[in-house]
C-alpha cells in the first residue's frame, strides 16, 4: 500500500550542490519545499573530527560516503554489440550518497566553462568547416551562451567563497589570471592560492615557452570567509585529505558548509534522508507531474504530491528517473532519435609523471584545488587546422596531498611487486609529481545511457546502462596535448618520465574523474535535447532537471562550477518567470 503524504509546493530530488541551492532559494521565495536525499545526514563538526577524518582506508578505499553498489549500481559496456555487466567496485568514478552528494567528496576546483564550450558546434563550423567535426559526433550548442550564464557563475562563486585571480575583468585582460577565460563582471571573492614547490617549477618551465601559468580557482578557502547565507568557513591549512574526504577544518566549500546549515533552519523547508525516489508521477495526459514516489528507510513506499518537481541528483540518477518515469523519448542510437540518454560524455585524462633524484616534494602538503595551470591548449584556444581533432585540455600540476595508500608513483620499468617495487616507492614518493592533461570529450552517437534489459536494483527496477568508449578525436587530442606536457616537463630536468596519453579502450576500472555528463541535455531543439535553456522538460513543463546531465558534451574544465551556476539560473527562472504563469518557458 502506498502512503500518500500532504501536498507541498516543490519536491526536490537530491540534496547535493544543485539541490540545496534550489531548495534554499525557493524556500526564501515563500514556497513549501521538501528535499529528498537517499543518503544519510552527516555532520562535519562531529562525524569528521580529527584524527578520524584522516582515515584513508575508510573514506578513499572503502568508500564510506558513496553509493552502496550492492543495492544499486550501473552496468557498463564499450560498444552496442557487447553485453553490459554490473560495476561491483568503484573504479573510474565514485558516486556520492549522503547529504551533499558528490559535492562533499570533491577537491574544490571551481572552473567556469569557456565561451567556446557553450557553442562548440557552431563555432567549429564557422572557424574550420564541417569537415573538422567527426562524422558520428553529436555535440551541439547548449542553447545558452557564456554571457547569459555569467551572472550565475558570479553568484555561485560568492556563495562558495572561491579563491582565484580574474584573467578577464569586464573584457580587460588582467596579469596573473587566466587570459583565455570569458569576461567576468567582478573579481573572485577570495585571493588565489600560493603555488607549491612543484607548481612553481611547472610555472617557470611553462613561462619559458611563453605560456601564462596561473593558480586554479578553488573552493578551498584561501582566507576565512562568510558567504551570502551568513555561513563562515575557515582558511585551508593545506593538510591534504581533501578529495574523497570531508574537510576536518571546515575550509572546503560544499553543500554541508555553504548551504545546508542555513537551509535546515528554514521554516519552509523539510529534509528527508534515506528517501530513495523511484518515480516521478504523471497525470493521465502525461503532460504534468503530480509528485514523486519514494522508498523510505523502513521499506515503505510513499507518495509525495507536489506542484513542481525538480530532479537535482547525479547524472546517472537524473537520466534513470526520467526513463523510469516516461518523461521524454528514450534515445535510440540506431536511428539517432530520441533525447533521454543521449550525449553521455566523460573527460579525457593524460599524465606525465616526473621523477627526480635531487628534488624533494612534501607529498602530504596540499589540497584538492591547489593547482598551477596553463590554458593555452584548452577548448579552441589554439589553431586546430590540420590536427585532426577538436577540443583541448588544460595542463595542471595538482598538489592534492599525500594519500599514501592511493598514491605511490614509480618510474617505468619498476617491478610490479616485491623488494624492487618497495625500494622505488620509498625513493620516489616524495621525489615525483605529475603534469596532467585534463581534457574535454565530445559526444557521439554510440556513447549513451539507457535502461539495462537484464540487471535490476534492490527494488526490482532496471539499472542504468552506460555505453562508452574513446573515439579517435579524443585519442588524437590526448596524444598531441600530452606531448606538449612532456615538452614542458623535460625542461624541468627530471631523471626519468612516464608519459601516458589516452590509448586503447576506455576502462571503468582505474580511477579517473567523477565528471560524468549528459543523458538529459539542454538545447534549443526539442528533437535533440531533453530540457530547454532553463532546464525545464520539453514534455512535462513542471519538471526541471538540474545537473551535469544537462551538458551536451563535456568541457575540459571540471563541472561543479557550471552545475552550481545552472542551479542559480533555474532558481531565478522559476521565481521570476515560471511561478507567474506555470507553463513552458520556451
Amino acid at each position: 500500500m502506498i502512503n500518500k503524504l500532504k501536498p507541498v509546493d516543490v519536491v526536490v530530488v537530491g540534496a547535493g550542490v544543485a539541490g540545496t541551492i534550489v531548495c534554499k532559494e525557493l524556500a526564501d521565495a515563500g514556497l513549501k519545499v521538501v528535499g529528498l536525499e537517499r543518503g544519510r545526514m552527516i555532520d562535519p563538526r562531529h562525524d569528521f573530527a580529527t584524527p578520524y577524518v584522516h582515515d584513508e582506508l575508510k573514506y578513499d578505499r572503502r568508500n564510506d560516503l558513496v553509493q552502496d553498489l550492492s543495492r544499486e549500481t550501473i552496468t557498463f559496456r564499450n560498444a552496442m554489440n557487447e553485453t553490459a555487466l554490473p560495476m561491483r567496485e568503484f573504479g573510474s568514478f565514485r558516486l556520492g550518497e549522503c547529504v551533499g552528494g558528490a559535492g562533499v567528496l570533491w577537491g574544490g576546483l571551481t572552473w567556469r566553462f569557456l565561451p567556446w564550450d557553450f557553442e562548440t558546434r557552431s563555432r567549429t563550423l564557422v572557424r574550420y568547416g564541417k569537415e573538422q567535426i567527426p562524422e558520428d559526433c553529436t555535440s551541439e550548442d547548449w542553447g545558452i551562451s557564456y554571457e547569459e550564464l555569467e551572472p550565475y557563475y558570479d553568484q555561485f562563486e560568492h556563495l562558495y567563497g572561491v579563491g582565484g585571480k580574474a584573467g578577464n575583468l569586464n573584457g580587460e585582460i588582467q596579469p596573473g589570471g587566466n587570459p583565455f577565460e570569458g569576461a567576468r563582471s567582478r573579481e573572485y571573492p577570495n585571493p588565489p592560492t600560493r603555488p607549491t614547490y612543484a607548481g612553481s617549477l611547472f610555472a617557470r618551465a611553462a613561462e619559458s615557452f611563453g605560456y601564462k601559468p596561473f593558480s586554479a580557482p578553488t573552493a578551498g578557502m584561501t582566507r576565512s570567509y562568510t558567504n551570502p547565507y551568513k555561513l563562515t568557513l575557515g582558511q585551508c591549512m593545506r593538510g591534504g585529505f581533501c578529495s574523497s574526504f570531508v574537510c576536518a577544518s571546515g575550509a572546503k566549500a560544499s553543500p554541508l558548509t555553504t548551504v545546508v546549515p542555513a537551509l535546515l533552519k528554514h521554516r519552509n523547508f523539510e529534509l528527508r534522508t534515506l528517501a530513495n525516489v523511484i518515480k516521478v508521477n504523471l497525470d493521465s495526459d502525461r503532460r504534468r507531474a503530480v509528485g514523486v514516489t519514494y522508498m523510505d528507510a523502513r521499506g515503505r513506499e510513499l507518495e509525495q504530491p507536489a506542484e513542481l518537481v525538480i530532479l537535482a541528483s547525479y547524472t546517472f540518477s537524473n537520466t534513470r528517473l526520467m526513463l523510469l518515469s516516461g518523461i521524454g523519448k528514450p534515445y535510440d542510437p540506431a536511428s539517432n532519435r530520441g533525447v533521454v540518454g543521449r550525449n553521455y560524455s566523460y573527460q579525457t585524462m593524460g599524465h606525465v609523471t616526473l621523477f627526480f633524484e635531487d628534488k624533494v616534494f612534501n607529498g602530504f602538503i596540499g589540497g584538492g584545488g591547489l593547482c598551477t595551470v596553463i590554458d593555452e591548449f584548452n577548448g579552441d584556444n589554439f589553431d586546430h587546422e590540420g590536427l585532426g581533432f577538436i577540443g583541448g585540455a588544460y595542463l595542471v600540476v595538482n598538489s592534492r596531498g599525500g594519500a599514501p595508500i592511493r598514491s605511490h608513483p614509480v618510474p617505468p620499468g619498476t617491478p610490479r611487486w616485491g623488494s624492487g617495487w618497495k625500494r622505488a616507492v620509498a625513493q620516489y614518493y616524495d621525489r615525483s609529481f605529475s603534469i596532467s592533461s585534463h581534457a574535454g570529450c565530445q559526444s557521439y552517437r554510440t556513447n549513451y545511457l539507457d535502461l539495462d534489459p537484464t540487471y535490476r536494483d534492490a527494488h526490482g527496477l532496471p539499472l542504468i546502462r552506460m555505453t562508452f568508449d574513446w573515439h579517435e578525436n579524443e585519442k588524437k587530442m590526448s596524444a598531441w596535448i600530452t606531448n606538449k606536457a612532456a615538452e614542458v616537463a623535460e625542461t624541468i630536468g627530471p631523471s626519468r618520465m612516464s608519459v601516458k596519453p589516452v590509448a586503447g579502450k576506455y576502462s571503468i576500472v582505474p580511477y579517473q574523474v567523477n565528471h560524468n555528463t549528459g543523458g538529459a541535455i539542454m538545447g534549443a531543439d526539442p528533437a535533440t535535447s531533453a530540457v530547454n535553456k532553463y532546464l525545464q522538460s520539453w514534455d512535462v513543463p513542471n519538471v526541471f532537471v538540474i545537473g551535469a546531465s544537462a551538458f551536451p558534451q563535456n568541457s575540459a574544465n571540471a563541472p561543479t562550477g557550471t552545475v552550481g551556476a545552472l542551479a542559480c539560473l533555474v532558481a531565478d527562472s522559476i521565481k521570476d518567470h515560471y511561478l507567474k504563469r506555470s507553463r513552458a518557458l520556451m
